[in-house]
């Protein structure tokens, strides 16, 4: 306790000192005794505001982890505050609007992880991912933001790799960044409903992958990974490493940390045994930097991180019924032979 308040302080004397430039943040919904108090950073001032408590729902519950017959799928990842880029795909490859509404009908987008993390509108991507995802079930088609490795480092409190615009912001709302997505906010309960696997029609989607290692260790029921990865949020490292638990889940072999596929090449047949154990045809994955969006093993694994991190740009995924497209930042549409 003693450790954060003094993390708090120093925060906010860094804050004070650096108010001069114009900070835009939020907004940060607090369920506090039976009302949401908002809090906005607007041009470096805090705008608190007290809401009812139906503006914002403040339970959400884990939805369906597999879903079959699903025709039109999209997939990105490791957006990592990047917004004003990713708007810019998604826009121009038809799955938003000119007004950043849902257009993509009763396809299916998924967000394979990391949107927290190294850029600066990090909370502005949250709140699009958290629109559209309404937007989407209401024409009959879904969002699903898959968590990765980044958003549990942040829940974690592990914040090596924020955006310096973050500091600032914790600093002017006193609070430690990992407590402003804690389950006592919209958008931590909100994380906190989120799935690590999904698995569409054939497809599987996870951030990092999944590895020979990981399935021997720990199986591959999806909605049971997903409940342990979910409970697991609100662990402390310290309780995770008494037991063989972290190396499992959040080690290098875990869904959330494998590089195999692209770091540590693996044969094609290992492949084929673990597309046969998880009963799929495909694995989406991020986590894996590349300049577009790549195939690897004659098609059996796609890599969707196509380094929009870098705020340059990037790509999206197309999986239409058994085709696979890339789309570019521009929106043309490219086919995997």
């Amino acid at each position: 306790m003693i450790h954060r308040l003094t993390t708090i302080l120093a925060l906010v004397i860094s804050a004070s000192s650096l108010t001069a430039q114009v900070i835009n943040d939020g907004p940060y919904i607090f369920i506090e005794n039976k009302q949401l108090i908002q809090k906005q950073i607007i041009n470096g001032e805090v705008v608190t505001q007290e809401l009812k408590m139906d503006t914002y729902d403040t339970i959400y519950h884990a939805k369906p982890s597999i879903f079959t017959g699903i025709d039109t799928i999209a997939a990105l990842s490791d957006i990592h505050g990047q917004y004003d880029l990713a708007v810019e795909i998604l826009q121009n490859n038809q799955i938003i609007n000119d007004e950043l509404n849902w257009s993509f009908g009763n396809g299916h987008l998924v967000i394979v992880g990391d949107i927290f993390d190294r850029g600066p509108k990090v909370t502005e991507m949250l709140w699009l991912i958290y629109k559209l995802e309404k937007q989407a079930e209401i024409a009959g088609g879904a969002v699903h933001y898959l968590l990765g490795n980044h958003e549990y480092m942040v829940l974690h409190n592990d914040l090596r790799y924020l955006h310096e615009k973050y500091p600032i912001v914790s600093g002017l709302l006193q609070t430690e960044y990992d407590d402003l997505f804690g389950e006592n906010t919209v958008l931590g309960r909100w994380l906190r409903s989120k799935h690590t696997i999904l698995k569409i029609n054939e497809n599987l989607f996870v951030h990092g992958g999944i590895s020979r290692d990981f399935i021997a260790e720990a199986g591959v029921d999806i909605k049971a990974i997903n409940e342990t990865m979910r409970a697991s949020i609100d662990r402390s490292k310290e309780e995770m490493k008494a037991t063989d638990f972290y190396s499992t889940y959040y080690g290098s072999k875990g869904p959330i940390w494998y590089r195999g596929y692209f770091y540590d090449p693996i044969p094609e047949q290992s492949i084929d045994s673990i597309l046969s154990k998880i009963t799929s045809d495909h694995i989406v994955v991020g986590h894996c930097s590349n300049e577009e969006v790549v195939s690897r093993y004659n098609n059996k694994v796609f890599g969707v991180d196509s380094s929009i991190k870098k705020g340059e740009y990037g790509e999206i995924l197309f999986l239409l019924g058994d085709r696979y497209y890339r789309g570019t930042k521009v929106g043309d549409i490219i086919e995997f032979e």
